[in-house]
């Protein structure tokens, strides 16, 4: 059996979404899984398209992700260039090749008689569609007219009739009309290849053996079979993956606002849980599990395995998997990660992260959502005095004030100034007013983070802000309280 090679050939338009993500998670795996190669080209031809940075994108994305090609732009290989922008001479000869064997032709159409047939078109109902004006020209009188420097693309020479057939591992046999196809352009004015053919040549030489891409291109694959057919060369095993939409249906665009990896990513996301969350988009184990590693997506991932159906992108799904990943974290590696998002907001020195990260650690979903909730920790902030009725915890104005009054004294009286000794004597209390733990609890929470959900309760909060600060800002409480 031959090798397995697949390939990720992104184009370089500035950010790395999901769908892009998913097939690169694919195509690797299907290479893993077989001993294979994977392989990163960079299709650059739509210059227009091109946006600076991009595949610096690409490459750190691929790595930040585990996702190590064995071939590829930055690190070479025995099939490169693997920038199609530097490999213009190769897709001129192989198009002048197409051109003697009878699958391409030289097209001289000027823009403004291709427009009038897409007007034509357009007023007749109908897809636009190339009319073959150019089809029967001589090889010898178009040669003449390229030495007299008129303007040309070579199109592709489609059959007019018959059929086109193709096997997909996730979409089945699929068959067309070759009526229907388009005499699409493979080489165009500026001598620059569009991807319908440069991606054939490329996977051709490269020796790819899986072509993995979105449903979007099954339409146009028939073609593809079509310029494989007319080399003489073995088309690949092609693995058209279905759309990812959102809940209402609408398919996942970053023009739409839908975020990128990198969006997710500096959002507080973990790359393990985003990877592993975007193998399930399309993709069934056959078994309830949904945590897998990368290592794991290796020896478990399977074509088999791969569903036609659109893949709903479901954000709470998503930071449910992230939220798994975080409390599988260490709480050293917790605290760690979360530090930057402390750092925003704490500028005090005597706060032990490490007590707070105990505090946060099952608490959080997504790391960037944590600065909202500890920013209590540096400034009280102003609340109104009407967090301190609770109906559950049975307080009211008028008892919250009392016990915070009596709060305030017990606290002070404390020596070592630690979860367990605050727990001794506020229970105390608890016990020698003969109320319910939430009528002292409550009031105290309340004064100390002035917010309604907080990461920890009144005994961890006093810990962590430290006595002189809990006690100032009960003393606010018991003041706001007052003025009531």
């Amino acid at each position: 059996m031959a090798e397995v090679r697949t390939r990720f050939a992104p184009s370089p338009t500035g950010y790395m979404h999901i769908g892009n993500l998913r097939t690169a998670l694919y195509a690797y795996l299907i290479a893993r899984k077989n001993n294979g190669k994977f392989i990163l080209r960079i299709e650059d031809t739509d210059q227009e398209r091109y946006v600076e940075g991009a595949v610096d994108v690409i490459y750190n994305t691929l790595k930040l992700v585990g996702l190590q090609y064995d071939e590829g732009p930055d690190i070479g290989g025995a099939y490169g260039p693997y920038i199609q922008s530097q490999r213009k001479n190769i897709y001129a000869e192989y198009a002048k090749k197409l051109i003697d064997l009878g699958g391409a032709y030289y097209c001289f159409c000027s823009k403004e008689r291709l427009e009038a047939l897409r007007e034509e078109c357009k007023k007749k109902g109908i897809p636009f569609k190339y009319d073959g004006h150019c089809r029967n020209i001589s090889k010898e009188e178009a040669e003449e007219r390229i030495k007299k420097g008129e303007q040309y693309v070579i199109r592709q020479k489609i059959p007019m009739t018959g059929r086109t057939g193709f096997h997909d591992e996730v979409y089945g046999d699929i068959t067309v009309s070759n009526d229907t196809l388009d005499d699409n352009i493979l080489i165009k004015s500026d001598g620059m290849p569009t991807y319908n053919f440069a991606h054939v040549i490329d996977d051709h030489l490269m020796g790819i053996t899986h072509v993995v891409r979105g449903s979007e291109y099954l339409s146009s694959t028939p073609k593809y079979v079509l310029l494989y057919k007319a080399f003489g060369w073995d088309i690949p095993v092609y693995i058209h993956l279905p759309l990812i939409v959102r809940p209402d249906g609408k398919k996942l665009s970053k023009r739409e606002g839908d975020a990128s990896f990198e969006d997710f990513y500096e959002k507080g996301y973990l790359k393990e849980a985003i990877i592993n969350y975007i193998a399930l988009l399309g993709w069934s184990p056959g078994t309830d599990e949904e945590i897998f590693s990368l290592k794991e997506l290796e020896q478990r991932f399977s074509i088999e395995g791969l569903n036609k159906s659109p893949a709903v992108f479901d954000i709470n799904k998503l930071r449910w998997m992230n939220g798994e990943y975080i409390r599988r974290m260490s709480l050293e590696q917790f605290n760690e990660a979360a530090m930057p998002y402390y750092k925003k907001v704490i500028k005090r020195q005597n706060i032990d992260f490490m007590k707070l990260s105990s505090l946060l650690h099952t608490r959080t979903e997504v790391l960037s959502e944590i600065p909202e909730n500890i920013d209590f920790i540096e400034e009280l902030p102003d609340y109104d005095v009407n967090m301190y009725v609770h109906k559950k915890m049975r307080t009211d104005l008028k008892n919250s004030l009392e016990h915070l009054k009596k709060a305030y004294e017990v606290l002070q009286d404390v020596q070592e100034w630690d979860d367990e000794h605050i727990h001794d004597a506020l229970f105390k209390l608890i016990q020698e007013l003969g109320v319910k733990n939430g009528q002292v609890l409550w009031p105290i929470r309340t004064a100390v983070s002035g917010k309604q959900f907080t990461p920890g309760g009144a005994i961890e909060l006093s810990s962590l802000l430290g006595k002189e600060e809990t006690l100032r800002r009960i003393k606010i409480g018991i003041d706001k309280l007052s003025n009531v």
